[in-house]
């Protein structure tokens, strides 16, 4: 069994310049639910991150993995993999990266079908984002 396969809660962020969007699994790992959002800025958003961690007994963490539409790794890519980096050493479980391609506007859209629009989604697509992410992690590993 590789250590993402270790049953229990997983922990997924969308990284974004100002603030980091966060979701979370339930336990069986079928289903991802938007949690809240997080201040980037080191070290406060590693130690805000393992709290969150702890709290909610999460086995592993997913960050999202912001390629080029032609699966390119660009600035935005390097920064998720060092934040990754950080984040590994700070925390003792599996952070691993996903493919974010299209997240944000797959949250963006099912908001505006939602009937949330304007300032309102502004607030909660980080963290819509984030289970976005952490859906099509679960989805793959099915």
């Amino acid at each position: 069994m590789n250590q993402t396969t270790r049953p229990g809660r997983v922990l997924g962020l969308d990284l974004g310049d100002a603030r980091i969007g966060v979701a979370i699994s339930d336990d069986d790992r079928r289903l991802a639910v938007p949690l809240g959002t997080i201040h980037t800025g080191a070290p406060a958003d590693l130690k805000a991150i393992a709290k969150l961690v702890e709290e909610h007994d999460a086995t592993a963490v997913v960050i999202g993995l912001p390629l080029s539409m032609t699966g390119e790794h660009g600035a935005a890519a390097a920064k998720a993999e060092s934040f990754a980096g950080a984040l590994r050493s700070f925390l003792h479980i599996p952070v691993v990266l996903h493919d974010e391609r299209l997240s944000t506007v797959e949250a963006e859209r099912a908001l505006r079908s939602a009937g949330v629009g304007g300032r309102a989604q502004r607030k909660v697509v980080d963290r819509s984002a984030a289970a976005v992410i952490l859906q099509a992690w679960l989805d793959g590993r099915g």
